[in-house]
């Protein structure tokens, strides 16, 4: 580790709780009511569509794509879909106890994401995490997104602890652990929160962890090498 470390940025959405899961319940359950399509097909124009992956309006495209636009019946989809996707949402094991012993430790904790506030909030709150953070940047902080590295030095900032000191931990390799890293920080790759990158990509995080319990491991030097790069990624052993 390549300084002493004094703080810590997380990323939220995969790497607190599952919220491709809690999007695909919400695309399942938007199916039911309609009654045509599937979860996987509404899920893609959330992955693939013209617009951004939160965007509710992916559910407009997909009903207009199928001949079934109705103002109201869009209306309804989307009320659900909100509804559904926050009601599913639940951290992941372990992970409020880790923040809690974060920040008995006497670290700062600051949370990184491209989720607007209306929507980071929410989340936050349902799952009980929204007071263990000392700064939350969401999107509207710098109006960037991620892979840039000014949501992060914006982070920096209102921490005011230079990287080398800082350990930062997301769940994509691309957006979360390659800035991080180029910046300076010591990257933790959360890979049981990965859906999308292949097996083997890592974006050359420092370490990789199953659970985020296991950052307070890294943070005592202890169970370095299990953690270390080489294992086999959760990505691998998941369908997606």
């Amino acid at each position: 580790m390549r300084g002493r470390i004094r703080a810590v940025i997380l990323d939220m959405d995969n790497t607190l709780f599952d919220l491709v899961e809690a999007k695909y319940a919400a695309c399942r359950a938007i199916a039911r009511e309609t009654g045509f399509g599937t979860a996987d097909q509404l899920f893609s124009y959330f992955l693939h569509g013209k617009r951004s992956f939160e965007d509710p309006l992916n559910i407009r495209d997909f009903l207009e794509d199928h001949g079934v636009f109705d103002a109201n019946l869009t209306s309804r989809c989307a009320c659900i879909y909100h509804e559904v996707k926050l009601a599913r949402i639940q951290p992941y094991p372990e992970v409020r106890k880790t923040l809690l012993a974060l920040r008995e430790r006497g670290f700062p904790l600051a949370l990184v994401t491209d989720a607007h506030r209306p929507d980071a909030v929410p989340r936050l709150e349902k799952t009980d995490l929204l007071g263990l953070f000392d700064h939350i940047v969401t999107h509207e902080a710098t109006w960037q997104k991620k892979p840039s590295p000014v949501p992060f030095q914006y982070a920096l900032n209102l921490l005011g602890i230079p990287p080398g000191e800082v350990i930062a931990v997301g769940d994509s390799p691309r957006r979360d652990i390659a800035p991080c890293r180029q910046m300076g920080m010591v990257t933790v790759y959360a890979r049981y929160g990965d859906r999308f990158s292949r097996g083997d990509d890592m974006g050359g995080a420092d370490y990789a962890i199953d659970s985020l319990g296991q950052v307070l491991a890294i943070l005592d030097g202890g169970a370095v090498e299990e953690m270390s790069m080489g294992y086999q990624c959760a990505a691998d052993s998941h369908s997606h």
